[in-house]
């Protein structure tokens, strides 16, 4: 990829398994701590590795990557912990809540009830710094995208279309539905490691009312690096 990135395609589909084989690498390469790699992005289905080719050549990289992939069933994944993500679904802080019940035949209470019943997977953060693109796997909403891309929608917005659902870290463009808004930030600028979430985590979203929602905005607000 260019004159410094090398990028490692499992496979053309997406699925929970090629994930899990992406993040393994991306452990495995890390704790060899490979001098002159800079950064390990992983995405859906692959991952993308940056280095500086003046530090070390891309033969050397790609040598260590098919020595890692010879054991990747091996990496000790972390422990699985379940990160609660609190989301108001009312009022102007879940804008098209009404519109998906009626495209689902369902009441808002039950879309609600659909949305947070499952864990997430987080596959990857892209799209703006922090953004995490997470899925369940099950019960999948029979939406895509919206017709009309939004220009912008707030910071914090929850979003969804079929199986996936995603939180947006700052005011930014969008094309699909907001089902509701956290107050959390998924990418704080005032800590060493700005980003609450990253690729192989799980989440659960949990719903708030607005006296709750708007006490744990009051909180984070106040959190100093």
């Amino acid at each position: 990829v260019g004159d410094n990135g090398l990028s490692v395609e499992f496979t053309n589909e997406i699925s929970l398994q090629t994930n899990q084989k992406v993040c393994a690498l991306k452990m495995a390469l890390e704790k060899q701590a490979i001098y002159g790699i800079q950064e390990l992005i992983p995405t859906y289905r692959a991952l993308l590795i940056l280095y500086d080719p003046f530090l070390v050549e891309w033969t050397a990289i790609k040598a260590e990557i098919e020595r890692c992939m010879e054991n990747i069933g091996t990496v000790q994944r972390p422990k699985t912990i379940i990160t609660e993500i609190p989301v108001l679904y009312e009022g102007e802080y879940a804008m098209d809540i009404e519109d998906i019940a009626k495209i689902e035949n369902k009441t808002v209470e039950e879309i609600i009830r659909i949305h947070n019943q499952s864990d997430y997977y987080v596959y990857m953060l892209g799209f703006s710094p922090g953004h995490p693109y997470t899925a369940r796997f099950e019960n999948p909403f029979s939406f895509g995208r919206r017709s009309s891309p939004r220009i912008r929608i707030p910071g914090g917005s929850v979003v969804v279309q079929r199986e996936q659902s995603n939180i947006t870290p700052f005011e930014q463009p969008c094309g699909w539905n907001v089902i509701g808004t956290t107050p959390l930030l998924m990418c704080d600028f005032r800590h060493k490691a700005p980003f609450l979430l990253q690729a192989g985590q799980w989440v659960r979203y949990v719903p708030i009312d607005r006296c709750e929602f708007m006490e744990i905005k009051r909180q984070v607000e106040q959190i100093v690096a």
